[in-house]
């Protein structure tokens, strides 16, 4: 019993510490590849000597500790290590000792962020790096993120790491307008990894918090650091609003709990103010109002309906046009059709919503026959609706979701029987 309870800490410790490792590693080897690999060979080492020595009292400082240990002896072998160490200053007899490896940032994953942005890389593997290294969300997680197949991705992710061993670059924050260059790269993988924790790819749980709230962490350093970038602010607004459902977006099971059914007193009122006053910064920067600042009023929109009738779909179902018009996607486009179905009725979401069961970039994709259902089971068409609902479910990888979908599946099936 001590064995697994000392496993599942570590594994915790990992998966918090994991982006900051990599991150001071990456500093140090001048490689990300590398760096991953030796925050792995740390995990692994922590797994074989936690269970009969103790958890330590800093557990982050010694996995990173035992990584650049690892480093060293890698560079050692390659016969590099000499001028590996000599670049930092470094004593290896002194790893325990970590280097100052502050900067104007302030932050190591937001410094990793920026140089897995680097400009020699394409924009989507930069993103797919990013949610990689500093999100740590797994292959499969990214590819679902992205709509691609899982071996393209992986394959993305290693061309991406490749690219940057071989160009051989300065691992240092980039400074002035080449920061500015990648900071929509940037915003974009706080985005994605924001939304991995608000609905969780697979798994046990609906939500992954944790990403959630380091996703928000950084966008608020983030914000700090560039206070005129209108899109900032509005990925910050985005964010903090979309947080502030956290609390009620599942029962006390930890089933989902749909936006309509919520409990709205559960409702974080200090992050929908935080969230209003970063929406009315980005508002007050910029006229012509970006992707997320626009998603960031569509939340906006929830966040100030006190009733689920309150809501202004019709302005909700225009934003989303706009949002449309901004960033073409069949994703938004399906959530245009949720917002339609609930400003002109369930028939003109269903329109538009088959018209997008014809995209390939949908094809897999569960919400789209989920969305199908829900609108087939509000015109009386349960049996269309129940068979949706379970091909939805066999389409999602997060058990919650799944049961919940099969459970409204049977809602359907037992209606047609009353």
């Amino acid at each position: 019993m001590k064995s697994r309870e000392t496993h599942r800490a570590i594994e915790t410790v990992f998966r918090i510490e994991r982006a900051r490792i990599i991150a001071v590693l990456t500093r140090f080897a001048r490689d990300v590849g590398l760096a991953e690999e030796f925050a792995q060979d740390a995990l692994i080492a922590a797994l074989r000597h936690w269970p009969d020595a103790g958890v330590p009292d800093k557990p982050g400082a010694w996995l990173i500790a035992t990584a650049k240990r690892r480093a060293i002896d890698h560079f050692r072998r390659a016969k590099m290590a000499e001028g590996k160490i000599a670049l930092l200053g470094v004593e290896a007899e002194s790893m325990v000792e970590l280097p100052d490896l502050d900067d104007d940032i302030g932050d190591e994953m937001l410094n990793l962020m920026f140089i897995a942005c680097h400009p020699v890389l394409p924009p989507e593997a930069r993103v797919a790096l990013t949610l990689r290294l500093v999100g740590g969300l797994t292959t499969e997680e990214i590819a679902r993120a992205f709509l691609v197949s899982e071996q393209a991705m992986a394959q993305r992710i290693v061309r991406a790491k490749r690219s940057l061993a071989e160009a051989q670059l300065a691992f240092e924050l980039p400074q002035g307008t080449e920061r500015s260059e990648r900071l929509s790269s940037v915003l974009e993988v706080l985005y994605l990894v924001f939304n991995e924790g608000y609905s969780a790819t697979k798994g046990e749980f609906w939500m992954r918090p944790q990403l959630c709230n380091e996703a928000l962490r950084l966008g608020r350093i983030l914000a700090g650091l560039a206070p005129g970038e209108s899109e900032v602010h509005g990925l910050v607004s985005l964010m903090e609003l979309q947080a502030s459902r956290l609390a009620a977006r599942t029962d006390a099971a930890g089933m989902p709990v749909l936006l309509l059914d919520q409990n709205r007193a559960r409702w974080d009122r200090l992050l929908i103010k935080r969230g209003l006053a970063a929406l009315a910064r980005a508002e007050k920067l910029s006229a012509r109002p970006g992707p997320y600042t626009l998603q960031a009023t569509i939340a906006a929109c929830h966040a100030r309906a006190r009733t689920p009738e309150e809501t202004e779909w019709v302005r909700i179902a225009a934003l989303y046009a706009a949002l449309a018009a901004r960033i073409p996607s069949p994703v938004v486009e399906l959530n245009r059709a949720v917002a339609i179905a609930m400003a002109f009725g369930p028939a003109a979401g269903l329109e538009l919503a088959d018209h997008l069961a014809s995209d390939l970039a949908l094809h897999g994709y569960h919400l789209l026959p989920a969305v199908r259902a829900d609108l087939l089971m509000k015109l009386g068409r349960l049996i269309e609706a129940s068979a949706e609902f379970k091909r939805a479910a066999s389409l999602t990888q997060n058990d919650r979701e799944r049961a919940l979908l099969l459970q409204r599946a049977q809602w359907c099936d037992e209606q047609r029987l009353v």
